[in-house]
């Protein structure tokens, strides 16, 4: 893939906070930076996660830090038939089952143990679908743009859901389809999705999907050393104070070790942008897992 496409893909289970801004900034800037698009994906296949209006507040948080996307907002909830096709598709080659076992079934394990792969153990009950970790591809090695060289074997991580008992999707092969629809070049997400990257790599392989770059950014974590999180109320990005915006964007520019000049902290978010484009350099990133947010 010749031409740089990334993107952003919340969960709109409530409003950005520092830590999805740091997240959506890095992959904006290096989207920009390359001369390349970047794409607005709503991961919204969770509804019951999903309250009303949460949405469209990350769109306006977006907007408000002069972070616009390019083409229409895709909304995971109108994918359903192609998530189906993919997988049918891994059913025909083996490589996915139905599970009918419960997470207490097996909470004394440290990873889902297999037993439906050759057959359903309770097949009156609901079933999820399940990848064949230890089918597919193994094991799975790639170049993270900061972390350096990955080694997994998937089959350790266990057999991932693909789909709920419940009928909705999981992320795991939603995410995956939908970057290959949209000609993703460039995935740029936190760390805390490191280890889900050899599930995902596992399914493009069995798909036949293109393989991304992959760019993983240290996490922001609250002065407890707790990640920033909407489970863990982080405070919410503001969208109508223009004061505020300003310095947000100054330090997350900071904590992507992008060294922007002390005074720029109080300059619009449009010229904090347009030099942070011009200077965005991914080398200057520092391999820590972690940043504290000093706020």
């Amino acid at each position: 893939m010749s031409l740089y496409r990334g993107r952003f893909a919340p969960t709109p289970s409530g409003p950005l906070h520092f830590g999805s801004l740091v997240a959506a900034l890095g992959s904006f800037l290096d989207a920009r930076h390359a001369g390349g698009e970047w794409r607005l994906r709503i991961e919204d296949v969770d509804p019951p996660r999903c309250p009303p209006g949460a949405a469209d507040t990350i769109l306006h948080q977006l907007e408000a830090f002069g972070l616009h996307w390019d083409g229409d907002v895709e909304y995971q909830r109108q994918h359903d038939a192609a998530y189906q096709a993919a997988l049918e598709q891994l059913v025909d080659a083996g490589l996915a089952y139905p599970c009918s076992c419960s997470r207490k079934q097996w909470r004394d394990y440290a990873i889902y143990p297999g037993w439906c792969r050759h057959g359903v153990s309770e097949p009156d009950k609901p079933q999820a679908w399940r990848l064949r970790s230890d089918l597919g591809l193994r094991p799975v090695i790639w170049h993270d743009r900061l972390f350096g060289l990955q080694h997994f074997d998937p089959a350790e991580l266990g057999d991932v859901v693909l789909k709920r008992k419940d009928g909705l999707w999981a992320y795991q092969l939603a995410v995956v389809v939908d970057d290959a629809a949209q000609g993703i070049s460039d995935v740029v997400r936190g760390l805390d999705l490191l280890d889900n990257t050899p599930w995902q790599r596992q399914l493009q392989a069995a798909l036949g999907y293109p393989e991304p770059r992959y760019l993983h950014l240290p996490l922001i974590v609250a002065a407890n050393g707790q990640k920033l999180s909407k489970q863990n109320l982080a405070p919410a990005l503001p969208h109508d104070d223009s004061a505020a915006l300003r310095r947000l964007l100054h330090r997350a520019l900071l904590a992507l070790d992008q060294a922007p000049d002390s005074t720029a902290a109080e300059a619009p978010v449009a010229e904090q942008l347009a030099s942070a484009i011009r200077h965005w350099d991914p080398r200057r990133l520092s391999p820590e897992r972690h940043r504290r947010d000093t706020s």
